[in-house]
């Protein structure tokens, strides 16, 4: 399969401020052919690519289309929109993100800025007995915000991620009692008393709640030890990576307070997780033991959630692991998470896919669910789901249930376990699966609930599940 990678070569030797000349006496080729491989008339040899990998720590396997595979999509789910009032074909919008991946960028931040805008208008409008589904809408605006800028940094936050290595080696833990070290960290060193026992107040079923007057951690006693040190690993971060964490939100184009506050939340989690699950010590053991995910979470004393998420995070310059998106959604198909290392872009119109196994975990509850799915762009990627609930025990108190889903492209997918006896070089055995209704343009989909944006209805659409009444 031939591969054109102008735009990561270019954007590559830009950010190294180098002359093409600079870059092709680097990589041992002449100036002219790396002229024609950035212009895309020729496509990256093994050899140009390994060379790369070797002179900038570039990893050759991400020199595909991912970035330009993820401007497709992001650019297909902004101008879906109705407004818009053109239907742009796929090769129009690949053409596109390869030839001036900079408009497209620009087009995409002008769709989302025109979209909050509405939505903010939508919202003023319900507090003055409008229709309150669009607050609704509005008030998620901030997640997607936090979501955006991890999506753009692939998922990996350098800064925190080495601290947290280097804080975990000065506490000398072994896998699983990252609790005791943890509790006796925030005492030695911040003079914080955690507590587990349980409480009569307000609070008591907060997982974690901080007492600056007393100095006091409070915990759920309902945490397992796993979730105890992550939540005490989060108090550290705000204890000792306040600065670094103030510094990421300072640079980020945050629209308003709620979204900045709601970074540092999601960017001291980042540190928790990278604290209990040291970077290369999780790495080595992944790729030990296949990427197990069960192994994992025994080894570290972790659930199955933290593992997916700590592995969606892999992404470090010089130690890569296999480029994972992680998704948690719950019965009704809310997406409350969703981290993507790679160039897998999820949705932000007309939900997801029923098809995606990950709806299916909810029928076998506790049962690894294994899938290869097709993208309509013909990708192919390799997904395993589970279902995971939680609760405090007793009879009548509720609990919580999700679904997660792990999924790496299919050229990653012979590392994983997971792979053992599928066939992962037959089409026919892909699930043909979509980013969501509004935007896949599948024309035959059994399960499909409307047309996408901008085609019109035809014949063939009625033997679908947005039939009109009568006709069959």
């Amino acid at each position: 399969m031939k591969t054109f990678s102008g735009v990561r070569i270019r954007r590559l030797r830009e950010e190294q401020r180098l002359t093409q000349q600079a870059l092709a006496s680097a990589l041992g080729i002449s100036l002219s052919y790396l002229n024609q491989l950035e212009n895309n008339q020729r496509p990256i040899s093994m050899n140009v690519a390994l060379k790369l990998d070797e002179a900038f720590g570039f990893d050759a396997t991400l020199l595909a289309e991912g970035d330009e595979a993820r401007l497709v999509s992001e650019l297909r789910s902004a101008l879906a929109d109705p407004a818009v009032g053109e239907n742009i074909a796929t090769a129009d919008l690949r053409a596109l993100a390869s030839n001036m991946p900079a408009v497209g960028r620009a087009l995409v931040s002008l769709q989302r800025r025109y979209q909050r805008a509405l939505e903010q208008s939508a919202a003023l409008s319900s507090r003055l007995g409008g229709d309150q589904r669009d607050a609704i809408t509005a008030a998620s605006t901030p997640f997607e915000e936090v979501r955006d800028f991890f999506y753009t940094r692939h998922n990996y936050v350098a800064e925190l991620d080495e601290a947290a290595e280097t804080a975990a080696a000065d506490m000398h833990w072994r896998p699983g009692e990252a609790a005791t070290a943890l509790a006796e960290r925030l005492e030695r060193d911040h003079d914080v008393r955690v507590v587990t026992a349980p409480r009569d107040d307000a609070s008591a079923d907060t997982r974690r709640q901080f007492d600056r007057a007393s100095r006091t951690l409070h915990l759920s006693p309902h945490l397992g030890q796993g979730q105890q040190a992550f939540q005490m690993a989060t108090q550290l971060a705000f204890l000792e990576q306040n600065d670094a964490i103030e510094a990421l939100v300072s640079k980020a184009p945050f629209a308003g307070e709620d979204s900045r506050r709601l970074a540092r939340i999601g960017l001291a989690n980042y540190f928790a997780g990278a604290l209990v699950l040291p970077y290369r010590a999780f790495l080595e053991a992944a790729e030990a033991t296949r990427y197990d995910i069960g192994l994992l979470g025994q080894r570290f004393g972790v659930g199955f959630e933290t593992a997916c998420h700590r592995l969606s995070t892999m992404q470090r310059p010089d130690a890569r692991g296999v480029p994972f998106f992680f998704i948690r959604v719950d019965r009704a198909g809310n997406i409350s998470k969703r981290q993507s290392a790679t160039d897998f872009h999820f949705s932000r119109v007309g939900g997801a896919c029923p098809l995606w196994n990950v709806y299916e975990a909810f029928a076998q509850p506790g049962r690894i669910l294994v899938q290869v799915a097709r993208m309509p762009d013909d990708r192919a990627y390799l997904w395993i789901a589970r279902s995971v609930s939680r609760g405090r025990g007793g009879y009548h108190a509720p609990r919580k249930t999700f679904a997660v889903a792990l999924g790496c492209d299919i050229q990653h997918a012979g590392r994983l376990v997971y792979s053992d006896g599928v066939d992962l070089r037959n089409p026919a055995a892909a699930t043909p699966i979509g980013a969501g209704c509004r935007v896949c343009d599948r024309p035959a989909c059994p399960q499909r609930a409307f047309p996408p944006v901008g085609r019109p209805l035809n014949v063939d659409d009625t033997r679908s599940a947005f039939a009109p009444y009568g006709v069959s």
